[in-house]
């Protein structure tokens, strides 16, 4: 099953970078903000419950989604690819394992732990 699951976020993965490639951003933008998302990290600097809180809605597809949604509703290129960004983000961690945060230990994840 996590051989499926992987392969399946594999596939989000490449098609958050064919929602890139439709954009007009050159491709230097793709790598440069690839790991922006995780900045939300610094949250764990304030303790495990709010360190889960912002780790989760930075590496959600939900906001991704909304994000890429409310950017095209509203003609903002910027957030549009916000949204495109936490999207490829969100799903490359997803293959390496890196699920959403529980908020009592970093490395307790919906996924399963983190490490040994």
């Amino acid at each position: 099953m996590k051989t499926i699951l992987r392969l399946e976020y594999l596939m989000l993965f490449f098609a958050g970078l064919w929602m890139f490639s439709e954009t007009e951003f050159t491709w230097w933008w793709f790598p440069a903000l690839f790991f922006v998302p995780d900045i939300s990290m610094l949250g764990y600097l304030f303790g495990t419950k709010t360190g889960a809180v912002c780790y989760n809605v930075f590496h959600h597809f939900g906001t991704a989604i909304f994000c890429y949604i409310v950017g095209n509703y509203i003609d903002s290129d910027i957030l549009s690819l916000a949204g495109i960004i936490l999207f490829s983000h969100t799903a490359f961690d997803r293959v390496l394992v890196y699920g959403l945060k529980y908020p009592d230990d970093f490395k307790n994840t919906h996924l399963g732990r983190i490490g040994k």
